[in-house]
């Protein structure tokens, strides 16, 4: 008997995060693990990723961990991942790996278990047979996963559009592969949706030339440009402008270098000769140039904010340059684009925003989905990656195509798809899924706690009361001395400030005048009754932070 399972640890349901998981009968197959970026109540969080016990307590059955392009949202949290469950065997195309390789450097994760495959190949992990197909994406070297069960492939699409005019080989999408997997059977197909809701292609509206071309022909004086580094296609669409129209092009992004770098390696792209300044020759005073402000997520906008604030230590704006925004913000980092865009137009200068109404992310539209569902002619059709809106509109194209709403699985993180010789189960199985918040490097928060008194702290302020009482007697000796950050002004509530002390000063005396003294206890009592107090009288919950400090003194 055969037994597929298809489920997700992230990725649905929400923008990022995405992590897939197809277990084909004992063994178990990976496609993905990105993050997702702290919404802005998520105070300190630097990045949310998947919850990996699934992936530890089953470490001995995973037999590949498939990257299929260098997105954050689909790999960022590998090196997290690999730190809990060292020498995953891990699948990536060349330009992929190269980038993987510094990520992992710096995370200092050492014996990496990487190979390289090629965008449209065949090969056998274990006993399974695996397929890749190259998929036009936004960055180089992105390809879909085919894994062959017993029943006919189970096929992750990636994100992709469908894009004829794509000359480089490293971007092109292998319609000729797609359509052997179709005729050589598909159980299931994993499809994209974050552009679900899009009419027609994306292609062509994903180019920005046509939109931007102008700008170059009417701007005299400098022109900066805002770009996310790991949009490598847009990338070359700016750099080939450029040299269309003579001016000079300065990378202001060392990870966008490296990027660059790689493709020249891998004989991909190369700038054309003469066109590039290098940072350490840039002069704020060259003109004819054009400046690519790259980053990732909201670092792009603190970027630009430090540049026209003017604490840049390289560069500064005039009121001659022309500045283009062509990095939409991405959920989690609004705020960061707004404040980045109001101080733009502070400074003057001519301030431009690419229409993202009129150039389309280049994730697959209705027509594209459409295409590859006709192609690979699956029996089961599973929307993923993007958010619960998406995901059914996702699965209302495949029921418009004639597939009945039983072939059509819409799942939530944790939820498992059970295809059972080659018939769906009724029911879904499911297996423990979380969000796993990281404030820094290795400090992880899964339960949320520290963002409650995170909020609680940014919104009410804390006090602290501390007293001193003799250790033996438990006579008080010293203070209470009440301190206020964020909740009253002293001055103006010495009433307030008098009376916490007073509780303080009563709880512990009458605790000890019960024999039930405990300084713990007293503790947590005094909170409650200060916390008690102060939202009767300020109408603010601040953090309480009672302290009884015991001390042995000499007679």
């Amino acid at each position: 008997m055969s037994k597929v399972r298809i489920f997700a640890l992230g990725g649905l349901d929400e923008d990022g995060k995405n992590m897939y998981v197809v277990e084909n009968n004992d063994d178990i197959f990976i496609m993905e693990c990105g993050l997702k970026y702290p919404d802005a109540d998520q105070l300190g969080i630097e990045m949310i990723i998947p919850d990996f016990r699934y992936l530890q307590e089953n470490q001995e059955r995973v037999k590949a961990v498939f990257i299929t392009h260098g997105h954050d949202d689909v790999m960022a949290a590998l090196p997290n991942l690999l730190k809990e469950v060292p020498k995953l065997p891990v699948y990536m195309a060349p330009f992929t790996a190269m980038m993987f390789e510094r990520k992992a450097k710096e995370a200092g994760i050492k014996d990496l278990n990487l190979h390289r495959v090629r965008r449209n190949a065949k090969f056998k992990i274990g006993k399974t047979e695996i397929r890749t197909f190259g998929v036009t994406q936004s960055i180089a070297d992105g390809f879909g996963v085919a894994i062959k069960t017993e029943d006919g492939y189970v096929v992750y699409s990636s994100e992709f559009i469908v894009d004829y005019d794509t000359s480089n080989d490293a971007f092109r999408f292998d319609i000729s592969n797609i359509t052997d997997l179709g005729t050589a059977g598909v159980l299931a197909l994993m499809c994209e949706s974050v552009g679900s809701t899009r009419e027609g292609h994306s292609a062509p509206h994903h180019r920005i030339t046509s939109l931007i071309e102008q700008y170059f022909e009417d701007s005299p004086g400098r022109m900066f440009i805002t770009l996310f580094n790991q949009n490598i296609y847009r990338v070359m669409e700016v750099i080939e402008l450029a040299n269309k129209y003579n001016r000079k092009v300065m990378i202001y992004d060392d990870e966008l270098r490296n990027l660059i770098n790689d493709m020249g390696k891998l004989g991909y792209y190369h700038i054309p000769a003469g066109l590039e300044v290098p940072p350490s020759q840039f002069k704020n005073e060259m003109e004819n140039v054009l400046v690519i402000i790259a980053g990732t997520g909201s670092s792009i906008f603190r970027k630009v904010h430090r540049i026209a604030i003017k604490e840049d230590p390289v560069m500064e704006f005039r009121d001659s340059d022309t500045i283009i925004i062509a990095s939409p913000a991405v959920p989690g980092t609004e705020r960061e684009e707004a404040s980045m865009e109001d101080d733009l137009y502070k400074e003057g200068g001519r301030v431009l925003m690419v229409d993202s109404k009129r150039t389309f992310t280049m994730h697959a539209s209705i027509e594209d989905l459409k295409m590859m569902i006709y192609l690979m002619k699956p029996t089961y059709y599973i929307p993923v990656k993007g958010e619960y809106r998406q995901l059914i509109a996702n699965a209302n194209i495949a029921l418009n195509m004639g597939y009945n709403a039983d072939k059509i699985l819409v799942l939530d993180n944790g939820q498992a798809a059970v295809i059972k010789d080659g018939k769906a189960e009724r029911s879904f199985e499911s297996v423990p899924v979380d969000e796993v918040m990281v404030d820094g490097n290795d400090n992880f928060d899964a339960s949320g706690m520290i963002l409650k008194d995170r909020e609680l702290l940014s919104t009410d302020g804390a006090m602290i009361i501390g007293i001193v009482i003799n250790h033996a007697t438990k006579e008080i000796i010293g203070g209470p001395d009440v301190q206020s950050r964020g909740v009253i002004y002293l001055k103006d509530a010495d009433y307030i400030v008098k009376e916490i002390g007073n509780i303080m000063e009563r709880t512990i005396n009458d605790a000890v005048s019960e024999g039930r003294y405990d300084n713990l206890a007293c503790r947590t009592e005094a909170r409650e009754k200060i916390s008690r107090y102060v939202i009767r009288e300020t109408g603010k919950r601040p953090m309480i932070l009672p302290a009884i400090v015991e001390i042995n003194t000499v007679d």
